[in-house]
């Protein structure tokens, strides 16, 4: 009779080894190789609408561009942006996205009246979306003064964009608005300019000169 040792309650039973974790990726490259040409689109986009190359009955055919692109890659260059811990970066990216956003869902609620706005109140409906959001732009400009100034004059610009298009809108002057749209094109120019930098980096050149920042 064959005797089958047992394995004693008081002997350890031998170590199981745990799969390990798997180890976190962490994020990298550079979000202003999407989010710098996704914002000059949209740009480009609505400063043809804006110096007339459609008509005013037609100021809708830049949402696509502007909701299906601009806002959605904005908003995840912003994301990108914050996984790498660029603060004010992921902050511009945010921003831009939600002014891209909300006018597009400002130009297709009054389309569609959404929003049950009275007819007469359409106009300082208007104004006070651009007066909000030049606001916020005039505070985005102050807080890049520390970054190439190459960003500054782009918000800065944008601000500017945004005034003539308050007064424009206040007075129905399309001399205004067609300025608005010139300034436009003026900060989508200076977007491609940052994008090309930062796309030269990003293969292995040179970045472009940015400017110093005004502030130190």
């Amino acid at each position: 009779m064959s005797a089958v040792a047992q394995q004693s309650p008081s002997t350890p039973s031998p170590a199981v080894a745990e799969p390990a974790a798997p180890a976190a990726v962490a994020a990298t490259g550079d979000p202003a190789v999407l989010g710098l040409p996704i914002f000059v689109v949209g740009s480009i986009a609505l400063a043809m609408g804006l110096v007339g190359y459609v008509s005013p009955a037609a100021a809708g055919s830049a949402i696509p561009i502007i909701l299906a692109a601009t806002g959605i890659g904005l908003l995840i260059s912003a994301v990108w942006a914050a996984a790498l811990g660029q603060t004010l970066v992921a902050c511009i990216f945010g921003l831009f996205a939600g002014f891209w956003l909300s006018y597009s869902v400002l130009v297709i609620g009054l389309n569609h009246n959404w929003f049950a706005i009275p007819p007469a109140d359409v106009t300082h409906t208007i104004a006070s979306f651009q007066i909000s959001w030049a606001i916020v732009m005039g505070a985005l400009t102050l807080a890049t003064l520390r970054l190439p100034v190459v960003f500054t004059a782009i918000v800065g610009l944008v601000v500017i964009a945004l005034v003539l298009l308050i007064f424009g809108t206040l007075n129905t002057d399309t001399t205004l608005t067609k300025a608005a749209g010139v300034v436009s094109f003026g900060f989508a120019a200076l977007g491609v300019y940052a994008f090309l930098g930062a796309a030269s980096a990003a293969t292995g050149g040179k970045a472009y000169p940015l400017g110093p920042p005004l502030m130190k």
